[in-house]
């Protein structure tokens, strides 16, 4: 073996991976180190060493990158959250650019004319943030812990103030970790399964200012939380707070249970002149003013004229749905999420949008069943999936239907590149591609593609 755990090496970073991470070679051996650019020069710390290629720990950074800046937060390279804040933002937009386009090329196959624009960056990238999650613990001595997971792990960097969070959050946090502190409140702890508040979820409206705060709890009720509550009703802004019930031995952040405290129970946001109910259960897109940008790209590509039939498929709570609506003829939403259709539903209601359809269950099993029973038809299909991509099944039953559009929205390059090549392999012309930045300081991106049927 040319290296072995603990050697410590300087090499020059040469390229930087789809995670972020820099990427130098010593003697023709590849190294990925984590913090480190492309055009660094650095000292590592060999970690975990393949036949091939192995992982480094950055020790000092000798000659730093051009690209290099230094990030606005102190815990950024601990925290799990802003990967990326080291590197310019000019830089971050060109890796995400790329990182698109290396997936078409490599896994997708679409090397020649690749209709690629260039991304959609920011404005502000801070502060961007409408919803936060924050984890809750006990440190040694016993103090309040909150803040993110470190990077790859379940243990919590404390913090009072985050740099892509809203910035009302600093006073949330403030209040609700006095208020622990100061009643001396159960705090989960999870490698036991016992204690009793584990998370903190809050959610800032972007146009309304309206504030809710969400408590996640391993228990029915929270000692002195009319204490609680008095607190965060002085608040500017505050409409919602509520209790979530998670009593599972689990790591997924909420249960299906909410209490409402006071308030409403549930606030209200705009994304262009829709209006959207949000409860502590919804998904709704973190970003705001890009999420806004993306749908005008999906819209733009769908070129709606108002007598077309839409098919919204992993549809949430009716945000692309109820964008497309206003432009055509009649628009059906398919998610896997019960609540997700309620909130669509009442969304549309809302909104006085009565061309709006939604149907409960996964879209791989919705559409074929549809199309089977009623030989359903679209004009345009809009696909909105998880990081995992689409099923194959129901890529399949896309294919048979044969809308003259496909408008592919997506949070992964790679499944989305391999999903592309699926259908232009079966009678599909890929248009478009436009790639925007939701996720200021991360790796990741989103995209939209626009094809066109060429039979």
């Amino acid at each position: 073996m040319l290296i072995n755990k603990n050697d410590e090496l300087i090499i020059e970073i040469d390229d930087i991976g789809s995670e972020g991470e820099g990427i130098g070679k010593y003697q023709g051996y590849t190294l990925f180190v984590k913090n480190a650019l492309p055009g660094d020069k650095v000292r590592v710390k060999a970690m975990k060493c393949k036949k091939n290629y192995g992982y480094a720990r950055l020790m000092e950074v000798i000659e730093a990158s051009p690209y290099r800046t230094t990030p606005q937060c102190g815990i950024a390279d601990k925290c799990g959250g802003c990967s990326l804040m080291h590197l310019s933002y000019e830089r971050q937009l060109l890796f995400k650019q790329n990182k698109v386009r290396n997936c078409l090329e490599r896994i997708g196959g679409f090397k020649e004319e690749l209709p690629l624009g260039p991304i959609i960056g920011m404005e502000e990238p801070y502060y961007y943030r409408n919803k936060a999650q924050f984890p809750v613990s006990r440190n040694k001595e016993g103090k309040v812990v909150m803040g993110f997971y470190a990077g790859g792990t379940h243990s919590i960097i404390d913090t009072d103030h985050c740099f892509i969070q809203a910035k009302e959050n600093d006073k949330l946090i403030q209040i609700i970790r006095s208020f622990l502190e100061n009643y001396n409140i159960s705090i989960y702890e999870e490698e036991k399964h016992n204690g009793l508040v584990r998370h903190i979820l809050t959610r800032i409206g972007y146009v309304t200012g309206e504030i809710m705060v969400c408590i996640v709890i391993n228990g029915n009720e929270l000692p002195h939380q009319d204490k609680l509550v008095q607190n965060l009703r002085e608040i500017p802004g505050m409409t919602s707070i509520s209790l979530n019930i998670n009593k599972a031995n689990t790591n997924v952040i909420l249960g299906d249970k909410v209490i409402n405290l006071w308030g409403k129970s549930y606030i209200t946001d705009y994304i262009g002149d829709i209006k959207y109910q949000i409860s502590p259960l919804s998904f709704y897109q973190v970003n705001p003013q890009q999420t806004k940008r993306l749908y005008e790209i999906a819209l733009k590509f769908a070129d709606l004229h108002g007598d077309e039939t839409v098919w919204d498929l992993y549809c949430g709570i009716g945000t692309i749905s109820l964008f497309l609506a206003g432009k055509a003829k009649q628009v059906y939403g398919v998610e896997i999420i019960p609540q997700a259709i309620e909130d669509a539903k009442r969304n549309a209601e809302i909104n006085q949008i009565i061309n709006a359809e939604f149907f409960v269950g996964a879209a791989e099993d919705i559409l074929p069943e549809k199309y089977k029973e009623n030989n359903i038809y679209a004009d345009v299909i809009v696909v909105d999936p998880p990081r995992k991509g689409c099923e194959e099944s129901l890529l399949d039953t896309i294919i048979l239907m044969a809308p003259k559009k496909i408008v592919y929205v997506s949070c992964d390059p790679a499944t989305l590149a391999r999903d592309l090549r699926y259908l232009c392999d079966r009678g599909y012309e890929l248009i478009k591609v436009q790639a925007v930045d939701q996720f200021a300081h991360s790796v990741h991106v989103e995209t939209v593609a626009l094809l066109n049927c060429k039979r």
